[in-house]
C-alpha cells in the first residue's frame, strides 16, 4: 500500500489520472504505463483500476445506501462468480463442507444484476456510514449528510466494485483522524489479504495513519523526489542534510522539506553551510540513492505476462449487458423522478390551470365559424397550444444540466454505456408526456369548439403527445451539448423563436423574406397541430417521431469525446501550479510554530467577550426515512444537554468524529439554524444573546467555501471589510487592515486571482479555505467560529491557517470540547502541555488503554471513546463526565461567566448594520459591477444573442414597415413587433436565473453575518441589470428598427427604445423575483414555463383584447407584455394617417383598424409609460422583500 505525498499543485491528481487512463485524450503524454506488462490498448484501465476523485459528485436526492447500491450494480462483481464456482468445485472434490454463514456470504457477494447487495452493507459498516445509510446525500441547498460523510460516500462508491487497483485522491478531506485511520487500516487489510494494489493521496496523515503504509511516493513540482519503502525515506533526506525534528509528524516534514520557504529549518549539518536544494536536485540524488537504483533495476526487468491470472485485467468495457445497464439506469431515473415528484405534480397542476385558462379564453360559445377573423381565433388557439407544449419542455434544460456532472463521472468510469442514459431519459418521460397530453387535450378540445369527430380528437391528442416528447428531447439535447444553464437557455429560446416565427401564424409563408422549402419544415409542430382539423393526412407525425429520435441522442453525441470535467480539473492543476508560490517569506520553526510575531502589527480595537451556553438541546423533525423504519418519535435530538464557555484570549478546539454534531453546535451558537427547536440558554458576557448584535461582533468560517465567483480575492476581502468594519474606520485604514489580513493567510500573492466556482474554475480548495478565513478575520470579530478550517489543506497550509487563528486570539491556553455521536459532551477542559491533561483524564477511566508513545492524542481520544470501545468497556463517557469533578468546575465557570462583570453594560449598537443604507447600496453595487464585468459567459452571451435575434427578425421581416398596403401587411408587422418583444424578453427572464441563484447562496452567508440590508442587495442586483439592459436595448433597437423599416421619426424611435428597454427590465426582474420566491432554480424555471405562456396568451396578439372574453379581459391589463405591445403599436402606427386595404377591396384608416380590431389608441401612451414603471418597481420590490423574508436554506 503506497502513500502519495506532495504539496498542492505538485501533480498528484494528474499522476493518478494518468495511471488510471483518465487523462484528457488531447493531451500529449510521453512514456509508457503498463499493468502486468500489458499496455492500455490491451485492456480497459478504467475498469481494471478505480480512481476515487477528490470531488464529491453525487445525486443529491438519493440516499447513501441507494448511491452505493447503484455503483455496485453498475460496476458488477468481476470474477467473484467464477472464483466461487471454482472454490465450490474444489470443495466438492475434497469433501469439504463449508461453513453455512461463510458460504451464504460468498454466494451473496457473487450475485450479479441485483438492486441491493450485501457488499453495500459491508462497505457502509466499514466506512461508518451505517448510521446515515437512509439519509439523502444532499447538497448546498438540500440538507443531507455531513461533508466528511459525503467524502466517505465518494470512497465507498469505488470500493463496492471489483477493481483490484485503487487510486484514491485525498480521501481524508473532512474526516476526523480516527475515521481516517480505520478506513486506511481496512484498505491495508484488503491489500495484504486480497493482494490488491492501492495508492492513496492524503493531505495531513497523522503519524499512526502514516505508519500503516508500506511505500511512500513523494511528489513535488511534477518530480518524484522519493519512491520506496517508508522506513528508508528519512534516511534519504538525512543523507542530503535534512532531519525531521522530534514531535514533528514525518508526513508534515516531507511536504515542507522541498519548499524553498521551509527547507532551511530542517538543515542539521552545523559544520556545513546551508545551501538550498531544489526539487530537480532531490530527484537526481534519489536516482543515485540505493533505493532509487534498486527501483530502476526492477523497472528494466520485463514482466512475464504469462504469470498473471486471466481475470486480473478487465477486457470488457462494461460489467453489465446493454439490457442490464439500461435497466439499472432506468431504475435510477425512476427513483430520481419519485424524489422530484413534487416538480412533476406541479407541472401537471400548472398545465391544468393553463388549459382551464385557454379553454375559457377560446370558449366555443365565443368561437363562431363564419368569418375570416373567426379562423384567426382558431389559429391563435392552436398557436397557444404549440407555445404551451414547447415551453413545458423547457424544464428539461435545468434537469439535464443538473445531472451532467454525475453522468460524466459515471460515463468516464464505465458504469454504463452513455446511450443508456439518453434512452432511459426518453422512456421515463413517455408517461409524463402521455399524462400531460391527455390533460391538455381532454380539457380543451371540445370546449374550444374544434371538430367533434373522434378521429380528429385522437389525431390532436397524438400530435400534442409527440410534440411534447419532441420538445423535451430537444431541450435535453441542448442541455447536454451546451452544458451550462445560461448558454443552454439562450439557444433554447432561439430554437423556440425559430419554430414559432416559421410556424405560419406570426407571418404567412408567402410573406416571408428569402423563403424557401429549407426553412419551412421548422413549422412542423404547428402544422402537426392543425392537420387533424384541416386535413385527413398524418403527414408530419412520422417526421416528429424521427426528429424525436435524433434529438434524444443527447448522450450519444458526447459518448467518448466530452472532456468537460477532465479539462476543468486539468486546467485547475495548471492554475494551481501557476499560483503555488502563495507562501509567506516567514519560515516555520521546526516544531511547527511560526516565527511570525504573535501580536498583529496593525490591530483595530474590539471588545473582548465571553460566550456561555448551558443545557443546550437541539431538535429537528424526524426524517421520513427514519419514520419508515419504525421510529415513532416526532422529533430527532441532535444536541443533548450541551454546556460550555468560550473566553477571550483562549482558542477552543471542538473535536469529534464525523456526524458527532460539531457543525450543528456551531450553527446553533452562531444563530445560523433556519429550522428545528433550540432549548437552553446562550449568554454573551452575562447578557442573553441577541442575534442582530451577535452577528455584528462574530465571524463564522463555514465548512463550505461559498463566495461570489466572478470577483478577485482582494475584492472579496475588501468588500467584507467595507460592510463589516465600523463606519468610523476610514478607507485607508480599511485597506491597510485588508492587506495585513491577506498577508497573515498568505493570500497577498493571489490578490488579483479570480475566485471562481469550487471544482470548476478559479482558486484551489486550500486557497478557497484561506479566503473564507480572511473574509471573516477582516471583520475584526470579538468571537469567531471556524468549522473545519484545515479541511482540504495540506500540512503546510494547515499550519499557516492555525498560526493565523492563534494570532487572532493572541495565543493563550487551549480549551478542548469533545462531542461524541449523538451530540453529548464527554470532555471539556484544558488540553495541557503535550495534551497531558486530556490523556490523564481518559486514562483514569477503567478499561481505557494507555496512549502509545508518539501517538496523536486527538486520534487516541477519538478511538477510545468510539461507540464500539464504549460498548466493549461497558461505560458511558458522557455519564462519567456529567458525574466528574471537571464537569462541576465547568458548571461553576459557566455560572460565573453568566453574570455580567461589574461596570459592564450589555452590548448595543445604534444601528442594525455597520454601514448606512446608502453605503450598503454603494458597496453592493460596486461588487455587482465588478462581478458582472468579469462574467463574459453571461453578459457577452447576452449581447451576442441580442445581435443574433436582431439579425433574425431583421432578415425575416426585412423592410416590412415600409410596405403597409393591406391589412395583412399590418398584421404581419404586428406579429414582428410581438415576437421581437416576447422572445428576447423571455430569454432575459430565464438566463438571469442561474446567475441570481448562485449569488443567492452567497447572499445567505453574507446576510447571516449581518453585512447589509436585503433591500440594499436587491437594489444593487436590480441596478446592475438595469444598466446592462439599457445597453442591450439600444443595440437591439438600432438593429431591428433599421432592418424592419419602422418610421424614422425621433419621437417614434425613442418611444420604441423606451418600451424595448422597459420590457427587457421587467422580464429580467421577473426572473429574479421567481428565484427569490422559490427554493431552487429548477422550480423557478418551471414557474416560468407557466408564466410566459400566460403572458403570451393575454399579450393581445394571439387573441386581440376586444376578442378576449369579458371575464378574462382584466388580465390583459395585468399583463406587462400587453402594455409593451400596446405601447409599441400605438407609438408606431396609432398616429399614422395612412390607410390600408381590407378584404373586400375597400381602404380603411390604419388608426381605425387598430382601434376597432386591436383596441389600441394613440392618446393612451401616457398611461402605458406609467404602467411600465409600475411593473418594473413591483417586480424589484417583490424580489427585495422575498430575499428579505424567505430563506430556503435548510440548516
Amino acid at each position: 500500500m503506497t502513500l502519495l505525498l506532495g504539496p498542492p499543485s505538485s501533480g498528484k491528481s494528474t499522476l493518478m489520472r494518468a495511471l488510471t487512463g483518465k487523462l484528457d485524450k488531447n493531451l500529449k503524454v510521453f512514456g509508457n504505463i503498463t499493468y502486468c506488462g500489458h499496455k492500455f490498448s490491451e485492456f480497459y484501465p478504467e475498469r481494471t483500476s478505480a480512481y476515487v476523485s477528490q470531488y464529491d459528485l453525487h445525486n443529491a436526492e438519493m440516499t447513501v445506501r441507494e448511491t452505493l447500491d447503484f455503483s455496485r450494480w453498475c460496476l458488477g462483481i468481476g470474477s467473484r462468480y467464477d472464483m466461487l464456482t471454482e472454490i465450490s468445485r474444489r470443495e466438492r472434490n475434497a469433501g469439504i463442507k463449508p461453513d453455512p454463514e461463510i458460504d451464504a456470504f460468498m454466494k451473496a457477494t457473487a450475485m450479479q444484476g441485483q438492486e441491493t447487495n450485501i457488499i453495500t452493507d459491508l462497505i457502509l459498516k466499514v466506512l461508518g456510514l451505517d448510521i446515515c445509510a437512509d439519509t439523502i446525500v444532499g447538497d448546498e441547498m438540500i440538507r443531507g449528510i455531513s461533508g466528511g460523510q459525503m467524502k466517505r460516500v465518494t470512497t465507498g462508491e469505488m470500493l463496492t466494485g471489483p477493481a483490484r487497483a485503487l487510486l484514491m485522491d485525498e480521501i481524508s478531506t473532512g474526516l476526523d483522524s480516527s475515521s481516517t485511520f480505520h478506513i486506511v487500516k481496512f484498505i491495508r487489510h484488503l491489500v495484504h489479504i486480497m493482494n490488491e494494489t492501492v495508492m492513496i493521496s492524503l493531505l495531513q496523515p497523522p503519524p499512526e495513519t502514516y505508519n500503516l503504509f508500506d511505500d511512500i511516493v513523494l511528489l513535488s513540482e511534477g518530480y518524484i523526489v522519493y519512491h520506496g519503502p517508508r522506513e528508508n525515506i528519512l534516511e534519504f533526506f538525512e543523507a542530503s542534510g535534512f532531519r525531521c525534528p522530534q514531535r514533528k509528524a514525518v508526513a508534515d516534514f516531507l511536504q515542507e522539506v522541498t519548499s524553498k520557504k521551509d527547507q532551511q529549518q530542517y538543515w542539521f549539518l552545523d559544520k556545513e553551510p546551508y545551501c538550498y536544494v531544489s526539487v530537480p536536485e532531490f530527484a537526481e540524488r534519489f536516482k543515485s540513492f540505493y533505493i532509487g537504483q534498486q527501483m530502476m533495476k526492477e523497472q528494466h526487468i520485463p514482466f512475464e505476462k504469462s504469470k498473471i491470472h486471466p481475470a486480473a485485467l478487465t477486457t470488457m468495457k462494461n460489467a453489465l449487458s446493454n439490457w442490464e445497464s439500461l435497466k439499472a439506469v432506468l431504475c435510477r431515473e425512476k427513483l430520481l423522478m419519485k424524489r422530484n415528484s413534487f416538480l412533476y405534480i406541479f407541472k401537471v397542476t400548472q398545465l391544468i390551470i393553463l388549459a382551464f385558462l385557454s379553454m375559457t379564453v377560446f370558449l366555443r360559445t365565443k368561437m363562431p365559424h363564419g368569418q375570416f377573423s373567426d379562423g384567426t381565433k382558431f389559429l391563435g388557439a392552436l398557436t397557444f397550444n404549440l407555445i404551451t407544449v414547447m415551453f413545458n419542455g423547457l424544464s428539461e434544460l435545468n434537469l439535464t444540466v443538473k445531472k451532467l456532472p454525475v453522468f460524466y463521472k459515471h460515463r468516464d468510469f464505465l458504469f454504463f454505456p452513455p446511450w443508456t442514459f439518453g434512452v432511459a431519459n426518453i422512456l421515463i418521460k413517455v408517461p409524463v408526456s402521455l399524462v400531460e397530453a391527455t390533460v391538455w387535450v381532454v380539457i380543451t378540445y371540445y370546449v374550444m369548439g374544434f371538430a367533434p369527430a373522434a378521429g380528429r380528437f385522437f389525431r390532436q391528442f397524438l400530435a400534442f403527445f409527440v410534440t411534447h416528447l419532441m420538445a423535451m428531447a430537444l431541450f435535453r439535447f441542448l442541455g447536454a451539448i451546451l452544458q451550462t444553464m445560461v448558454i443552454a437557455i439562450s439557444f433554447g429560446m432561439l430554437v423556440l423563436l425559430i419554430v414559432f416565427v416559421f410556424g405560419g401564424f406570426v407571418i404567412r409563408k408567402t410573406k416571408m423574406q428569402y423563403r424557401s422549402t429549407n426553412f419551412w419544415p421548422v413549422g412542423g409542430p404547428f402544422q402537426t397541430m392543425t392537420q387533424p382539423l384541416m386535413q385527413k393526412r398524418w403527414a408530419l407525425i412520422l417526421q416528429k417521431l424521427a426528429l424525436l429520435a435524433i434529438r434524444s441522442a443527447n448522450a450519444l453525441v458526447i459518448d467518448e469525446h466530452n472532456e468537460t470535467e477532465l479539462y476543468t480539473e486539468t486546467r485547475n492543476e495548471e492554475h494551481r501550479s501557476r499560483t503555488s508560490t502563495t507562501t509567506s517569506s516567514i519560515p516555520t520553526s521546526a516544531n511547527g510554530e511560526g516565527n511570525r510575531p504573535t501580536q498583529s502589527q496593525f490591530v483595530l480595537p474590539f471588545q473582548p467577550l465571553s460566550l456561555c451556553f448551558n443545557h443546550l438541546n437541539y431538535y429537528v423533525d424526524m426524517p421520513s426515512e427514519m419514520k419508515q423504519q419504525g421510529l415513532m418519535e416526532s422529533r430527532l435530538q441532535l444536541l443533548s444537554d450541551i454546556s460550555g464557555a468560550f473566553r477571550p484570549g483562549l482558542l477552543t478546539a471542538l473535536v469529534g468524529v464525523s456526524g458527532a454534531g460539531k457543525t450543528t453546535l456551531m450553527d446553533v451558537l452562531a444563530g445560523r439554524k433556519t429550522s428545528g427547536t433550540i432549548e437552553g440558554s446562550i449568554t454573551l458576557s452575562g447578557y442573553s444573546k441577541k442575534q442582530e448584535t451577535f452577528a455584528r461582533i462574530s465571524g463564522y468560517c463555514e465548512q463550505a467555501d461559498i463566495h461570489s465567483p466572478n470577483v478577485t480575492v482582494y475584492e472579496s476581502i475588501l468588500y467584507s471589510a467595507w460592510l463589516r468594519l465600523p463606519s468610523d474606520v476610514d478607507s485607508n485604514t480599511r485597506k491597510m487592515f485588508v492587506e495585513e489580513v491577506m498577508a497573515l493567510v498568505e493570500l497577498d500573492v493571489l490578490c488579483n486571482a479570480m475566485v471562481g466556482l469550487p471544482g470548476v474554475s478559479g482558486l484551489s480548495t486550500e486557497q478557497r479555505k484561506r479566503l473564507t478565513i480572511a473574509v471573516e478575520l477582516v471583520a475584526n470579530p470579538s468571537i469567531i467560529f471556524m468549522d473545519e478550517p484545515t479541511s482540504g489543506l495540506d500540512a503546510r497550509a494547515a499550519a499557516i491557517v492555525m498560526r493565523t487563528v492563534r494570532n487572532t486570539v493572541n495565543t493563550g491556553r487551549t480549551v478542548l470540547l469533545l462531542l461524541k455521536r449523538g451530540g453529548r459532551v464527554i470532555y471539556a477542559g484544558e488540553l495541557g502541555d503535550h495534551s497531558h491533561k486530556l490523556v490523564e483524564y481518559f486514562e483514569t477511566i477503567l478499561g481505557v488503554p494507555s496512549i502509545t508513545e508518539g501517538y496523536n492524542p486527538a486520534t487516541w481520544m477519538l478511538e477510545v471513546s468510539s461507540t464500539l470501545e464504549e460498548a466493549r468497556m461497558n461505560v458511558d463517557f458522557a455519564e462519567i463526565y456529567a458525574n466528574s469533578l471537571l464537569y462541576r468546575k465547568n458548571q461553576e465557570l459557566i455560572e460565573e461567566l453568566s453574570i455580567p462583570p461589574p461596570g459592564y453594560r450589555d452590548l448595543l449598537f445604534a444601528t442594525k448594520y455597520s454601514q448606512s443604507f446608502y453605503i450598503q447600496c454603494v458597496a453592493n453595487l460596486w461588487k455587482q459591477y465588478k462581478s458582472y464585468w468579469k462574467n463574459p459567459s453571461y453578459n457577452s452571451l447576452r449581447y451576442l444573442t441580442t445581435f443574433l435575434y436582431g439579425l433574425f427578425f431583421g432578415t425575416v421581416f426585412w423592410q416590412k414597415g415600409t410596405k403597409l398596403d393591406s391589412q395583412q401587411d399590418l398584421y404581419n408587422l404586428l406579429g414582428a413587433t410581438y415576437a421581437a418583444i416576447f422572445f428576447i424578453g423571455a430569454t432575459n427572464c430565464m438566463s438571469v436565473q442561474p446567475v441570481v441563484s448562485i449569488e443567492r447562496a452567497v447572499y445567505y452567508r453574507e446576510s447571516a453575518a449581518g453585512m447589509y440590508s436585503p433591500l440594499s442587495y436587491a437594489f444593487a442586483q436590480a441596478s446592475v441589470e438595469f444598466i446592462y439592459n439599457i445597453i442591450q436595448g439600444i443595440l437591439y433597437t438600432v438593429i431591428i428598427y433599421a432592418m424592419i423599416g419602422y418610421d424614422w421619426k425621433a419621437s417614434k424611435f425613442f418611444y420604441f427604445l423606451f418600451f424595448i428597454v422597459s420590457s427587457f427590465n421587467y422580464f429580467t426582474f421577473f426572473g429574479m423575483m421567481l428565484v427569490a420566491c422559490t427554493p431552487s432554480a429548477l422550480l423557478a424555471n418551471i414557474l416560468i414555463t407557466f408564466a410566459l405562456p400566460l403572458w403570451n396568451l393575454f399579450a393581445g396578439f394571439l387573441i386581440f383584447r376586444k376578442a378576449i372574453p369579458i371575464w378574462w379581459r382584466w388580465y390583459y391589463w395585468a399583463n406587462p407584455v400587453s402594455w409593451t405591445i400596446y405601447g409599441v403599436i400605438a407609438s408606431q402606427f396609432g398616429g399614422n394617417g395612412g390607410s390600408v386595404s381590407v378584404p373586400g377591396g375597400s381602404h380603411v384608416a390604419m388608426s381605425q383598424i387598430l382601434e376597432d380590431n386591436v383596441g389600441v389608441r394613440h392618446d393612451f401612451l401616457g398611461y402605458v409609460i406609467l404602467a411600465h414603471f409600475g411593473f418594473m418597481a413591483a417586480f424589484v420590490l417583490i424580489f427585495g422583500y422575498s430575499i428579505k423574508f424567505l430563506n430556503f436554506q435548510k440548516r
